[in-house]
């Protein structure tokens, strides 16, 4: 008769197969337990860890961000008080070009884009091709011999702008005993002034000319003389036009150059949903 080890408090004895079982069964939950666990912590790591924005995103919130622009920044940004220009050494005929500032001396409201502040063809055009707003603001040179107005037209679309100018593109210069003064380049309208300084700002348009940078803008700029003297041929007079021109493409740039630069490329600050 065979004794019966749980009567004799002995612990009975256990087959090979079932201790292999058991020790299988424990090596796949431990497994298993090892693998949720790096499941769950490569999940959390993927939602700590920056978001990563794919090419098509980089550039269409970079694109957002210049056409954003004319609204998020302050009119005191995109014109500033000063803007640095140089005349060239060869109008001078000196070994080295001169550095001069053009002085802001006001900045309109913003306006519409109607006659006014454009000419009647440059309105024509730019509510064509879906004109929102013109930014307008006067500079003089330091002599105050010089006075241009800067305007930014924002269309809705960097193509919109880019057809705005193909349309108003024309030679930059006209004479007035010239047969091309009656086209002179259709564009920004000069900004007067009221008051006892209104006469001075009140100038004929010797050079106007329209150019459009990265972005949905046109940037145009007027540039004449500040006695208010009628059109004339400029061209006899180098260095009127060589500083003119100077003035009038500095101030232009700088705007140019606020609105359309290059964003940094994006980036999400890392935290979880971002």
């Amino acid at each position: 008769m065979t004794a019966d080890p749980q009567a004799s408090g002995e612990q009975p004895r256990r087959g090979p197969f079932e201790f292999r079982g058991r020790r299988a069964a424990a090596l796949i939950a431990l497994a298993l337990g090892v693998a949720g666990f790096v499941i769950s912590a490569t999940g959390m790591a993927t939602q700590l860890l920056p978001r990563r924005f794919t090419a098509p995103q980089q550039q269409q919130i970079k694109n957002w961000e210049i056409s954003s622009r004319w609204q998020q920044l302050s009119a005191g940004q995109i014109f500033p008080a000063s803007v640095p220009y140089q005349l060239s050494d060869t109008v001078l005929q000196d070994a080295t070009p001169l550095n001069l500032d053009a002085l802001r001396i006001g900045i309109a409201p913003q306006s519409s884009c109607g006659v006014g502040d454009l000419t009647s063809a440059a309105a024509k055009v730019l509510r064509r091709d879906g004109c929102k707003a013109v930014l307008r603001a006067t500079y003089v040179d330091a002599t105050w011999s010089y006075v241009m107005t800067v305007g930014v037209a924002v269309l809705p679309s960097e193509a919109a702008a880019a057809k705005a100018y193909r349309s108003l593109f024309q030679p930059q210069l006209a004479a007035a005993d010239d047969a091309a003064a009656s086209r002179l380049a259709a564009g920004i309208q000069v900004v007067r002034y009221r008051g006892p300084a209104g006469a001075m700002y009140d100038y004929s348009r010797q050079i106007s000319h329209s150019f459009p940078p990265d972005g949905p803008y046109l940037v145009m700029y007027a540039v004449g003389y500040a006695d208010s003297r009628p059109r004339v041929p400029v061209t006899s007079d180098r260095y009127s036009y060589e500083e003119m021109s100077s003035l009038a493409q500095g101030v232009a740039g700088s705007v140019a150059d606020t609105l359309g630069r290059p964003p940094a490329s994006p980036h999400c600050p890392g935290t979880p949903g971002c």
